[in-house]
């Protein structure tokens, strides 16, 4: 009785391990089809928006003035209250499991490469579909002159008109901030105090783009800020978590239009150009001299650097009409980057330049330029 009893259990518990390792195969196999699905559909996902890239009314209409306003605003809701930056934590466990699938899948003798490359295909396949349902549609909307209705082409006549008229408003404001004309402005807030005031700052677009509603905020000082730095970067919007980071480092002069930038990425304009206009929109317009001082010479700065590459003597002796402390602001940021020079910013920004590429921005960081036609042809009659 005691040896059939033995016989029997032993029977129930090979039955029971005969279970455990069907169902163990059965979810290998699943996890590895959904694997293969997921890889399979990257390159659909890149011909569906290949498509609607050529649709960008649609685009704006239905996405940035539709589905993104509301999925921005629920993220920020998400992460805004958050002291910290938490797109930046998710970030640093993703370098961590990057390396440690480095290490456990493809540093080793026996690489099995069709799960590595199965691994690889799902994870950049549930990546680039985040990426563009949650922000990076925007690059393929109607660019910022036709929302306008101003045009893209400008002459240098136009372009001499505004940064003459820009290096006027810059000196006027300079000399009410400090009387000495040789010093350079010192803005007194704290980044987090400018963050506060961006909120209201871009209220006062609301006459040129009455579907603007910056509420609530979500932009913080980056926990990166040191490696930021080294690349070569002043912030950066996190698209899963729709956070603005902002590099805590940099000179504070340049933290109003570098916050209003990355909340302009937030808003759903993603081409670095149009950012920087709206940076530079937003701050002039704001009624903060310290705000107006960092964005009018933001922008000027803009227009001297295309400026200097049509006609280098123009430039200059435009650039000699600024007060000396204006050009001490200019020196100071400079000073700040070159300090952190390494032999790797120009692999990150070669890095960053192919992104731009690959995102409808086909001169990659030479689009920056794009910036000033919008300058001229916006504040040619404003000024």
């Amino acid at each position: 009785m005691f040896l059939t009893n033995v016989h029997y259990d032993n029977l129930n518990s090979n039955h029971i391990l005969n279970v455990v390792d069907l169902q163990s195969d059965i979810f290998r196999y699943m996890h590895s089809k959904t694997k293969l699905y997921l890889t399979l559909l990257l390159p659909v996902q890149f011909i569906i928006i290949k498509i609607l890239s050529f649709f960008p009314e649609f685009i704006d209409r239905f996405y940035s003035n539709g589905v993104f306003i509301y999925t921005s605003k629920a993220l920020r809701y998400a992460f805004g209250w958050i002291p910290f930056s938490f797109g930046d934590i998710g970030y640093s466990i993703l370098i961590i499991l990057l390396i440690r699938f480095l290490f456990k899948k493809v540093f080793r003798k026996n690489i099995q490469w069709k799960t590595v490359l199965l691994d690889i295909g799902a994870t950049l396949s549930i990546v680039y579909a985040a990426f563009h349902l949650l922000w990076g549609m925007n690059y393929y909307r109607l660019p910022m002159h036709e929302i306008l209705g101003i045009e893209d082409q400008y002459s240098e006549e136009e372009l001499l008109l505004v940064s003459e008229k820009l290096i006027e408003r810059a000196n006027i404001i300079h000399s009410t901030l400090e009387t000495n004309d040789s010093l350079a402005i010192v803005v007194p807030y704290s980044k987090e105090e400018i963050f506060k005031k961006t909120v209201p700052a871009y209220q006062t677009l609301n006459q040129v783009f009455p579907a603007i509603n910056y509420y609530p905020k979500s932009i913080k000082k980056s926990l990166l800020s040191i490696p930021l730095t080294y690349m070569g970067f002043s912030g950066y919007l996190n698209p899963i978590t729709n956070e603005a980071q902002v590099n805590g480092l940099i000179v504070n002069y340049k933290t109003p239009t570098t916050s209003c930038h990355e909340e302009a990425h937030q808003l759903g304009f993603a081409k670095e150009n149009e950012a920087n206009f709206m940076a530079a929109l937003t701050t002039m317009n704001y009624n903060d001299p310290y705000f107006n001082y960092s964005g009018t010479t933001f922008a000027l700065k803009f227009c001297l650097n295309d400026l200097y590459l049509r006609d280098e003597q123009k430039a200059f002796c435009l650039i000699e009409k600024l007060r000396p402390g204006i050009r001490k602001n200019y020196q100071e940021v400079n000073e700040f980057w070159m300090s952190y020079q390494n032999p790797l910013e120009p692999l990150f920004k070669s890095t960053y330049d192919t992104y731009l590429k690959a995102n409808n921005q086909p001169k990659g960081m030479e689009t920056y330029s794009y910036v000033v036609a919008l300058l001229v042809n916006y504040y040619k009659d404003k000024l």
